[in-house]
């Protein structure tokens, strides 16, 4: 299904978004275009690749930092230079946080939103009019169980992730009939260094493996589950093996309890 087909990745020097380009490279055969603000890393992903199995020549590596908007469309550029158009864009790029929200400076939230959110969006508008001049695409974004459920020491994350959810729903609703696919990634914990990157109060870096994170689901399981679901089609892929999945649809049927849940949570520390 995505054999030679041009999928830009954000995001894509660890995490989610290096699984994903090891996924597409090794098994569906996808032409990549990986970004993130570190090069070094994005190299070392592009050798991962080829070491299962991809061919140079259909990987380009696009250094990018998600909240530099004026560089967005020399990036488009370059990747219609390199491969002539994009099939699929994944919004992946993000940033955690772990502070209580009096111990948060603003500029913390501000630079937050500019990640999670609006970069998202600034990159999505560039490439969104190529889309619909080809006839088509798909658009994802990878959001968060926390873009659905409140949770103590991520008053701007999950502000930022509920933001990221409702333009993308709205966005998929005006698309729709434009042959644009809009599909949102809403992740558990995932063992990634989501937490080790997260930004304290003051900005610096939290630089320790919260335990759930440690527990969660295995990062190329979700790749595969992520791939199945843009496979079959999903608009919203839920993708985690640990309590806090079951709390997506408690938070409809019982809110009470998730909201003592999540309480239960901050006073845990």
């Amino acid at each position: 299904m995505f054999e030679n087909q041009v999928i830009w990745i954000t995001g894509a020097s660890s995490g989610i978004g290096e699984a994903l380009a090891l996924q597409f490279a090794a098994a569906e055969g996808a032409r990549l275009v990986l970004s993130a603000r570190r090069e070094s890393e994005l190299e070392r992903v592009k050798q991962r690749c080829l070491d299962s199995g991809a061919e140079s020549r259909n990987i380009l590596v696009l250094p990018l930092d998600i909240t530099d908007f004026d560089a967005m469309p020399d990036a488009l550029d370059s990747i219609l230079d390199a491969f002539g158009r994009v099939d699929m864009l994944i919004n992946n790029a993000g940033i955690s946080q772990r502070d209580l929200c009096v111990d948060t400076d603003l500029e913390v939230y501000r630079n937050l939103l500019e990640v999670d959110v609006l970069g998202q969006i600034a990159l999505t508008k560039c490439v969104l009019p190529l889309m619909r001049k080809q006839g088509g695409g798909h658009i994802a974004v990878t959001s968060s169980v926390a873009g659905k459920i409140g949770a103590p020491y991520r008053t701007g994350y999950c502000a930022a992730k509920h933001a990221v959810m409702g333009f993308f729903d709205a966005l998929r609703a005006e698309v729709a009939r434009q042959g644009i696919r809009v599909t949102t990634i809403t992740p558990g914990f995932v063992r990634t260094d989501i937490s080790v990157n997260a930004l304290r109060g003051d900005g610096t870096t939290f630089g320790t493996v919260d335990r759930d994170i440690a527990e969660g689901m295995d990062v190329t399981r979700c790749a595969q589950v992520i791939v199945k679901g843009f496979r079959k089609g999903t608009p919203e892929i839920a993708v985690g093996e640990g309590i806090e999945m079951k709390a997506l649809w408690l938070k409809r049927l019982f809110p009470r309890l998730v909201f003592r849940f999540a309480e239960r949570m901050a006073q845990a520390g």
